[in-house]
């Protein structure tokens, strides 16, 4: 007699169907978003000759749409389904990035249409954003969202290593252009597979007739309301201003004419920083389960701020320059996947889910929209002050936006619910 086979009741999330559809299609179109970040400035350089100062344009304008739309964003996510959102948001990039090749056909590519893709997609990457970000917790259950988010960040460790990379070689065999084709297909299959999700979405939670600035504020005052968030908020804020101060504006310049740093070498470096992500995602669970989410927390937020002093310090130590900056890229990059897991599981669990989207706008404001207020900053100080002590500067406000997060420690949450 055959004996019952008998499953277990916990199944791993990334065995789960509809989960396991979102991180394939969130894998596939964060490695064409890194060939896209790389193949814009390439196609503008080698293919149109921009400027500098186009160059600039170019570099600002996706942070600039998460300085403008974020808010926007905001609202859209917590008015309608989010899944709809996304399929919306990754078939509209398609379109956008599709653009390029076609008028590269044509010989009519130039550096206007370039800005004007790059602002329609930044905008169109925030909806996506906040939308899922907001999405996942209706997808799986609570106790899963440390683990989903922490797949979802593997998915982009394994972008940042494969897409320069995959980048270099395609702008040699197909150009730069079509290099971007590649990007809008991932975003195709992206939208295939989070339409495919069978789970039904819960409806979008019911809104109060309010004015539009008191419902785009909601989410902010719901951060400022609540101790932790509040404390990730201005977190965010400080430790991204001195982000874009330092390492956003000056960091290849830093490394190649202070540091005198070969492109290999750099390239070696940053790759570290993919390798070390990577790692991060792969060990949190195990921190988790050994530490309490508090400790890791925390530690990992100190881990960021200490570890920026070793770029600068290469300056005082040319000999071990490569080392310090290699340190700093593996050993960082793990770090900040540590608090990105965490940071993005708390703001799931403690935002109220009718105002999950705005709250998530909010935090992305908080951070990516300050790295192009802190690079503005960063240029006028390095011009006045030089570019290696302005990294010193950036680096002592990242370690001290640690502070922030004191009222973290008191607190008693977990990661998994």
């Amino acid at each position: 007699m055959l004996k019952k086979r008998v499953y277990p009741e916990w199944i791993p999330l990334w065995r789960q169907r509809d989960f396991l559809k979102l991180w394939v299609g969130e894998t596939i179109s964060s490695i064409g978003s890194r060939i896209t970040r790389e193949g814009l400035p390439l196609t503008a350089v080698i293919v149109l000759g921009a400027t500098p100062l186009q160059m600039g344009i170019l570099a600002a304008t996706g942070g600039a749409s998460v300085l403008v739309f974020s808010l926007w964003a905001g609202i859209v996510v917590d008015r309608v389904r989010r899944r709809p959102v996304m399929i919306a948001a990754d078939l509209g990039r398609a379109v956008l990035l599709g653009c390029i090749p076609v008028l590269a056909l044509l010989h009519v590519l130039s550096i206007a249409h370039l800005i004007g893709i790059a602002a329609g997609t930044g905008v169109l990457t925030v909806l996506f954003d906040v939308a899922y970000q907001s999405y996942l917790p209706s997808l799986v259950e609570a106790a899963e969202l440390f683990e989903g988010n922490r797949l979802l960040s593997i998915s982009s460790s394994t972008a940042e290593i494969l897409g320069p990379s995959l980048t270099g070689v395609l702008v040699q065999l197909i150009t730069a252009p079509f290099a971007i084709l590649l990007d809008a297909l991932s975003f195709l299959v992206s939208a295939i597979s989070v339409a495919v999700i069978r789970k039904p979405e819960p409806p979008a939670h019911a809104q109060a007739h309010e004015g539009l600035t008191h419902e785009m504020l909601g989410g902010m005052k719901t951060i400022l309301e609540h101790p932790l968030l509040r404390a990730l908020f201005f977190r965010s804020i400080t430790a991204f201003l001195a982000m874009g101060l330092g390492l956003f504006s000056f960091y290849v310049l830093y490394l190649i004419r202070v540091l005198h740093l070969t492109p290999a070498e750099l390239g070696i470096a940053i790759a570290l920083g993919g390798a070390g992500s990577l790692a991060g995602g792969l060990l949190s669970t195990r921190i988790a389960a050994r530490f309490p989410m508090k400790i890791s927390f925390f530690v990992s937020a100190l881990t960021i701020g200490s570890l920026q002093f070793l770029t600068p310090l290469g300056s005082v130590f040319p000999r071990f320059a490569l080392l310090l900056v290699c340190l700093h890229q593996f050993f960082g990059d793990f770090a900040w996947t540590i608090y990105y897991v965490n940071e993005t599981t708390l703001q799931q669990r403690v935002a109220p889910p009718q105002l999950l989207g705005r709250v998530n706008a909010a935090i992305q404001l908080a951070s990516r929209g300050m790295l192009p207020i802190g690079a503005v900053a960063g240029g006028f100080l390095g011009g006045r002050i030089g570019i290696t002590n302005t990294l010193w500067i950036g680096a002592v406000g990242i370690l001290f936006s640690t502070l922030w997060l004191l009222p973290f420690l008191r607190s008693n949450v977990r990661p998994e619910g």
